[in-house]
């Protein structure tokens, strides 16, 4: 086994604490164990350490998400929800979609004020913004397809939150960053506010969330959705705006839908359906690529990210019209995908010219914010693979920690229409299909994929970034499969985005000037960003050589069994 870009975090301070020694794993590459790549080393570790034990990919992927609310609590959640792709070894394809979903007091015009003009504040921060969360649903649904019992697949959590950790420097500086909305999201003080600022090492302790977890693991979901914890989410509404009911919490339900799955390249794509956009943006951009041969340019060369520019442009000014929750719209995805209607929805592309995104769709000016999402790509030895991706929508969601419970919520209704026409926190703009309406699930950006080969795992990938996720996936599958870029190059290479509105194309800092002078030529207006996504990724060769690559954009990290 071979480990690259290996780094340490010792905090000898706290060495009578369990959790205070960070070991930062960037690169793994191993044959026949399992592997777990997720944004933080502890939750790694511990979906390493269940498949140790004799656990499946099913029971690391629980393990790992539980951990994540523990130890990453700016987006791993028990307080959001998100999309889980699975591939078993006998070829069984699934998904299970724990998105959340609208209050039953909800309503299509509830963030607008006297005049009709859209609230963003209340669809983005405190009690108001919180969507029925999915989470501890969604890692039930998954425990069919586990091998060991959800009381010890919760275990690494409850000790990461009853005996505390060290915190990173990144977390301690976006702590410190987000803490005057702490301050004025909760009255009560919550562990996340200290009268000093966090600094690397300081000790995270978390005992209500300790109880939560103990309350699910002595009572099954029903421990969260129902009993003491369901009660003291309704005390937190009650404390605001918030509008979940016990009734709300109650009958939230998981749904099983039939992944989207597409040739691309002599391989299959297994990605998440409606209510994601994510499968069918995947889809529609990489098809659309293939009609300008995309293998034969270089990487991030100007022809290259100019053809994949104008495809990420098409794709989202279709997600604004047609996409939304398949339950409350006519689902169109057969023909959004279909070679017929993309081949017509390209004739407009032009070699060296921008196409304007007013020849694509109506445009309207709006902002652009940040995002925190999560992702875990895991594969067991066994050849089993899972990608999921979860989400409480923006950093540390709504601000808003559940008194007496200890975690915080999602501010995730901001990812429906607040107002057809008005761009939400990530600038995406929505239109009827994805406005407001109770038991609604809101549109999404999350894409959770793998990529089969020979009928076996090939490719598992997915990211955080809001609107960046589609966009880096298919550019991270496009660098393995077209530009034939090592998995390390693939995840860590300097990315681009774009979708459809704003006009601009986003680039990282370090993307190749030489290509953003040509694209500037050619009409295009260029961003620089800090960055875009965090990728997790497993490659598997033909000969079960596996390569597991942290982003090397944050904690990430690999375990290995």
């Amino acid at each position: 086994m071979k480990k690259l870009f290996l780094s340490f975090l010792v905090v000898s301070q706290f060495a009578f604490a369990q959790f205070t020694d960070i070991n930062i794993i960037k690169e793994i590459h191993t044959k026949n164990k399992g592997l777990v790549v997720s944004a933080h080393p502890l939750a790694s570790e511990a979906g390493a350490k269940i498949m140790k034990m004799g656990g499946n990919a099913y029971d690391a992927v629980i393990a790992t998400q539980y951990a994540l609310a523990v130890v990453y609590p700016q987006a791993g959640n028990i307080g959001g929800g998100g999309f889980l792709v699975g591939v078993k070894n006998n070829g069984e394809k699934f998904t299970i979609d724990f998105r959340e979903t609208a209050p039953e007091k909800s309503s299509r015009d509830m963030y607008l004020d006297k005049k009709g003009n859209a609230n963003t504040d209340l669809s983005q921060n405190g009690r108001l913004a919180v969507g029925i969360p999915g989470s501890v649903a969604g890692f039930f649904a998954t425990l069919k397809h586990a091998k060991l019992p959800m009381d010890q697949l919760i275990q690494p959590a409850i000790d990461l939150a009853e005996q505390g950790f060290a915190v990173t420097q990144r977390e301690a500086s976006l702590l410190n960053n987000q803490m005057d909305y702490f301050h004025q999201h909760n009255k009560n003080k919550t562990v996340f506010q200290k009268s000093t600022p966090w600094k690397q090492g300081d000790l995270l302790i978390q005992k209500e969330l300790a109880a939560t977890l103990k309350l699910i693991q002595k009572n099954g979901a029903k421990g969260f959705y129902e009993g003491k914890t369901a009660q003291l989410i309704v005390d937190e509404m009650k404390r605001g705006n918030g509008i979940i009911t016990l009734n709300d919490l109650k009958n939230y339900k998981v749904v099983e839908r039939k992944p989207i799955s597409f040739n691309y390249k002599g391989t299959e794509i297994v990605s998440m359906p409606l209510p994601s956009s994510g499968g069918i943006l995947l889809a529609q951009m990489l098809k659309m690529s293939s009609f300008e041969n995309l293998e034969k340019y270089q990487q991030n060369s100007t022809p290259a990210v100019q053809i994949m520019v104008e495809a990420e442009r098409r794709s989202f000014a279709d997600r604004a019209e047609y996409m939304g929750d398949p339950n409350f719209i006519k689902d169109q995805t057969e023909m959004l995908i279909s070679d017929q209607y993309l081949k017509s929805r390209w004739k407009s592309f032009t070699m060296n010219k921008a196409t304007p995104s007013s020849a694509v769709g109506k445009i309207i000016s709006q902002p652009r914010e940040s995002t925190e999402t999560t992702h875990i790509s895991i594969i067991d030895k066994e050849g089993n693979a899972v990608s999921v991706t979860t989400t409480i929508n923006g950093l540390y969601g709504s601000k808003v920690v559940v008194s007496g419970a200890g975690f915080l919520l999602n501010n995730e209704m901001d990812d429906f229409s607040v107002k057809p026409g008005v761009p939400n926190m990530f600038g995406a703009v929505g239109g009827e299909a994805n406005a407001i309406q109770p038991g609604k699930r809101m549109l999404s950006s999350m894409t959770p994929t793998i990529v089969m080969k020979n009928n076996k795992p090939y490719i598992i990938v997915g990211t955080p970034g809001g609107t960046t996720i589609p966009t880096a996936v298919y550019q991270s599958i496009v660098n393995i499969i077209d530009f034939k870029l090592s998995p390390n190059m693939a995840v860590n290479s300097p990315k681009f985005h774009h979708q459809w509105l704003p006009e601009s194309v986003l680039v990282e800092k370090n993307f190749p000037e030489t290509t953003i002078l040509d694209l500037e030529k050619n009409n295009y207006t260029i961003e620089k960003t800090a960055q875009i996504a965090r990728t997790e990724m497993i490659v598997i060769d033909e000969n079960g050589n596996a390569t597991a690559v942290a982003d090397g954009r944050g904690d990430d990290s690999v375990g290995v069994e």
